[in-house]
């Protein structure tokens, strides 16, 4: 019951182009990925195999996952940068757990080469942790997404929360001869747009 309620709730807050609700209002944040459809992605082909009513439920998230890893690959800025929008926004890299667990689970939708994936990503990554500040004398997570942010913290936020971040890092679960890691690397989308490539028109999920 408590699984196909949330399933089910998380359903009717879906507000379009692959984006639920974090809750009954639309949120501008990154709570899509750092927990709602990568969880979604575990609970639903379980469920959906023991009981085949779940089957329209699956299609539909398969769809919206799709589309939701497509959005976070652009928000990947040529430098690594993202916006910074939304709360818990010092998880860092984990704001992209969504895409690395898509990658994982090799169910990356068409449009998107595991190479630039891994690409962006990787520049994604270092970006979000590659700066001194992000770590203490101790070698700890600080408080921030760019170095030392105490300001960027809510009140829930704290030093073990921030390890968030690893979840950019589930990729790592992929054998060494996979695409994601055997193809040559390419740029990825926002990459290619700003250096002059002539690019196909993003477009909206319809379902």
């Amino acid at each position: 019951m408590r699984i196909d309620y949330a399933l089910r709730q998380h359903d009717q807050w879906y507000k379009g182009d692959g984006v639920y609700g974090d809750g009954p209002e639309f949120h501008w944040d990154y709570y899509n990925s750092f927990v709602i459809q990568p969880y979604i992605r575990t609970i639903l082909p379980i469920v959906a195999a023991a009981d085949k009513s779940y089957a329209v439920m699956q299609e539909k998230f398969d769809k919206i996952a799709a589309r939701y890893a497509v959005i976070l690959e652009r928000l990947i800025s040529p430098d690594g940068s993202y916006p910074a929008i939304g709360r818990s926004i010092a998880y860092r890299c984990g704001a992209f757990h969504h895409l690395a667990n898509e990658a994982l689970h090799q169910r990356l939708p068409g449009d998107l080469n595991p190479a630039q994936v891994r690409a962006a990503l990787a520049a994604m990554i270092q970006k979000t942790l590659g700066a001194r500040a992000d770590f203490d004398e101790h070698g700890w997570l600080t408080l921030g997404l760019s170095g030392h942010q105490t300001g960027l913290a809510e009140d829930y936020i704290s030093t073990g929360s921030l390890y968030l971040c690893a979840t950019a890092f589930l990729p790592l679960g992929l054998p060494a001869g996979n695409d994601f890691w055997f193809l040559p690397s390419e740029p990825w989308t926002s990459k290619r747009i700003w250096n002059g490539e002539n690019m196909t028109a993003d477009g909206a999920l319809k379902l």
